[in-house]
């Protein structure tokens, strides 16, 4: 399996998206996001979506030169149209629209609609964080109703439907949080089948309802991802309808309904400017109080430390940095066929 630098990745994906007809300034967004994706240990969400994303410039589904406006606007609220560009376009605009408005209001929602795949959903409340306020993130796929099962249900009617949030602290990374309202995430499960591998049990039903560990009784055979929570698989489930309503209905993008295709998220960002709301350094002060408490725990030898949401990606991102990323063989292999189709010389991309 090869081992990429980081950098080495980032110039094969913008001579890959470049040649699909992206602008590079789009390119480098989307390139960057992956890449970073795969650093942080989410390999669901990087290098394996480069080729996905090509198909779907190719056949239409994303617009190279798309390009997003804002169709109705308020003071603390707006919607944008991603204009059919690549998600990571349109949700970084609506990212920075609902952080300069809550920077004026203190609070702002803004919603989008008709963009492509927007990623890692971590992404965006992360850039919130790092300028110092809270980032708080729901995002549905849409009318696509093929991937979980409800809880109480054996077909798979609604999507994994993330859930982000990330908020600042005084001299560290953000605490942030990234989960889907499913067991897994999807791209996980295509993670396993490239690389050969079974999934945990508890992850998926076959498509008669019996727990597999076979990622293809879940990609080819019908079968379905569990929601969140095992025995209390309804709490997942009642998260996933939120998301729903929030990311789906409010936007306009629509919510499940069955189709087998993902034609956009739908997404609503909420920005928080905790200087609105109370002094900076006394919100830093309650930060690190809650973290000093937790920390305080007995830790359980079975895992070995107490980590805060975030730090698992943070300490990949930089293990990765030092290391590089390892692709499988198949997700190498199909990048290099796009790049062979799109007429980009593969030659020079040979990593040990």
């Amino acid at each position: 399996m090869p081992t990429l630098a980081h950098d080495q990745l980032r110039e094969v994906g913008y001579q890959l998206f470049t040649a699909a007809g992206c602008n590079l300034k789009d390119a480098r967004v989307v390139v960057d996001h992956l890449v970073d994706s795969s650093l942080y240990g989410h390999d669901s969400h990087g290098a394996i979506r480069l080729y996905e994303y090509l198909d779907f410039l190719t056949d239409g589904t994303f617009d190279p030169r798309g390009v997003p406006e804002v169709v109705w606007d308020r003071p603390c609220t707006a919607l944008v149209d991603g204009g059919s560009a690549m998600g990571q376009i349109g949700a970084a605009f609506a990212t920075r629209l609902a952080m300069d408005k809550a920077g004026q209001h203190g609070i702002a929602a803004v919603t989008l609609r008709n963009t492509g795949h927007i990623g890692r959903v971590g992404a965006y409340p992360l850039m919130v964080a790092e300028d110092g306020m809270i980032g708080l993130v729901y995002c549905n796929a849409g009318r696509l109703g093929r991937q979980i099962a409800p809880f109480g249900g054996l077909d798979p009617k609604m999507s994994t439907n993330p859930i982000a949030f990330a908020s600042p602290r005084r001299g560290h990374r953000p605490i942030m949080v990234d989960m889907a309202t499913s067991v897994t995430a999807e791209g996980k499960i295509r993670v396993a089948r490239n690389r050969e591998t079974d999934v945990p049990l508890g992850w998926l039903i076959d498509n008669e309802g019996t727990p597999t560990t076979n990622p293809n009784d879940f990609l080819t055979k019908g079968g379905a991802i569990l929601p969140l929570g095992g025995v209390a698989g309804y709490k997942g489930y009642c998260l996933s309808i939120i998301v729903e309503l929030l990311g789906g209905a409010l936007s306009g993008q629509g919510v499940t309904s069955g189709e087998q295709q993902m034609v956009s998220n739908g997404v609503l960002i909420t920005v928080y400017d905790i200087e609105h709301f109370t002094d900076l350094e006394d919100y830093y002060d309650e930060v690190e109080t809650l973290v000093g408490h937790i920390r305080s725990s007995r830790i359980d030898p079975a895992i070995g430390e107490i980590l805060l949401p975030g730090e698992p990606e943070f300490r990949s991102e930089e293990q990765r940095i030092r290391e590089g990323i390892e692709l499988d063989n198949t997700t190498w292999s199909h990048i290099c066929e796009a790049g062979v189709r799109l007429g980009l010389d593969t030659e020079g991309w040979h990593f040990s």
